[in-house]
């Protein structure tokens, strides 16, 4: 079993047979199709409010090309220090922003607390000319660490963010999972708490590569087309990303796919837990992060099973990922298999 992560899992077959629905016959190229005038309204549905989407083909090209039309070439984005934009985007922020920096900040389980953050803020302002002034505010749900953000918290930061003038972006590669933990309406934690810009991950959930950028403020629609044009990021033969999306909203399988991944999340972090190993966080998603002596480590490993090191969540440290496929019953017996060897 590979846990290494979700973007090891293949694609779901509900979405592969969309792909293949769209190979019969040809559409007007660069999203002039009929697949992809059905995604506003598609979305507007889920989230109970109008909106815009604009689909990508990585969630890499969602982030940069969201947060660049909130934040202008000398301004600053506001992120945790292990947000994902920071620590695994190289330097995407400040290439697709024209030069805007990022501006990090510590909190738990890699999340952004809003006391703190309004206090970072309230310190950062009106510091002069020479200085960087922060522009936009950017939270991950699920965070890299696996903490899940409350309603209440993401209304907090919310608030926060419009005290002081501020945009609020939810890199949401992970966003279904966060949902699927919370038992939420996915409004209750994007546009109703003051989020601007949400990117709405497909592809670690059972797409083949499709990520969302969901606009709640549709006036951001022609800078962010432009912007993904500009980027490269534009495909020609459009529609194939739009049914992906239109697929993994269909019937909700973006939520079964992510209640599937969290509950193998949960069984797996229980056999672990029975075989000595120790959580670092309480798992709320799909990710996990546990510590183990080399022995246990070298047992799973042995029997097969795929993980990673994780050492910045600390020494001896190690990160699981389950996915919408991960396998229940073998993770349930997994203990009893591993004493049998």
């Amino acid at each position: 079993m590979n846990f290494s992560s979700d973007n090891v899992s293949p694609i779901c077959p509900e979405i592969l047979a969309a792909i293949a629905s769209q190979s019969d016959s040809s559409a007007l190229p660069y999203g002039q199709d009929d697949e992809t005038a059905k995604l506003d309204t598609a979305f507007s549905q889920l989230f109970e409010t109008d909106c815009v989407v604009v689909p990508v083909a990585t969630g890499t090209a969602a982030n940069l090309i969201g947060l660049s039309n909130l934040v202008s070439p000398y301004g600053g984005v506001v992120c945790h220090h292990e947000a994902h934009i920071n620590q695994t985007e190289s330097t995407g922020v400040a290439f697709f922003g024209g030069g805007a920096k990022l501006l990090t900040m510590d909190g738990p389980s890699a999340k952004i607390e809003a006391d703190r953050l309004d206090e970072f803020l309230s310190a950062q302002s009106n510091r002069g000319i020479h200085a960087v002034d922060p522009e936009c505010v950017a939270i991950t749900q699920a965070t890299e660490f696996g903490a899940v953000y409350t309603v209440d918290e993401i209304h907090a930061i919310g608030r926060v963010c419009k005290t002081h003038d501020m945009r609020l972006f939810m890199d949401g590669a992970r966003f279904a999972n966060a949902v699927a933990s919370l038992g939420c309406h996915p409004a209750d934690i994007t546009w109703k708490a003051g989020v601007d810009v949400l990117t709405f991950g497909a592809t670690k959930n059972g797409a083949l590569a499709v990520d969302a950028i969901v606009l709640f403020d549709k006036t951001l629609r022609k800078k962010t087309e432009k912007a993904r044009k500009r980027g490269g990021h534009l495909f020609s033969k459009h529609r194939y990303l739009a049914v992906q999306l239109l697929a993994y909203l269909e019937n909700d399988l973006w939520l079964k796919n992510a209640r599937h991944a969290n509950m193998a999340a949960r069984l797996l972090g229980q056999s672990l837990t029975s075989l000595g190993a120790r959580m670092v966080h309480i798992p709320q998603g799909n990710e996990l992060f546990v510590r183990m002596d080399d022995d246990l480590a070298a047992l799973l490993r042995a029997a097969g099973i795929i993980f990673r090191p994780w050492p910045a969540v600390g020494p001896g440290a190690y990160r699981f990922v389950t996915a919408w496929n991960s396998p229940l019953e073998a993770i349930t017996t997994l203990p009893g298999d591993l004493n049998l060897a």
